[in-house]
């Protein structure tokens, strides 16, 4: 819901109509209107196009959208916090592996 948010600020803040950001993304107003009010996830190539389209930050749009899915995931969970460190635990090191190569 987060990247929805961000993506109905950053359009009003540029007096865009959802219409208008729709037709770019060759999807319909409604669909349009439901990613902006958390209703139906975007695709990552819409996230990408709207970062383009409202001149916006792409790795925060992406980073919002991968936060909304991860909620999405974990929400009803309750080993969700424990589940999160572990994750991020494997991220770390896969990302210093990476690195030592």
């Amino acid at each position: 819901m987060k990247l929805g948010n961000r993506i109905k600020e950053l359009r009003e803040s540029q007096g865009l109509l959802q219409r208008h950001l729709s037709a770019d993304l060759e999807i319909d107003t409604p669909m349009f209107s439901k990613i902006e009010r958390g209703e139906r996830k975007a695709k990552r190539e819409q996230v990408l196009k709207l970062a383009e389209l409202l001149k916006a930050d792409e790795k925060e749009l992406l980073t919002l959208w991968l936060g909304d899915q991860i909620m999405e995931i974990i929400t009803d969970e309750d080993q969700a916090l424990q589940a999160l460190k572990m994750a991020t635990n494997d991220i770390q090191e896969n990302k210093k592996n990476k690195h030592s190569k």
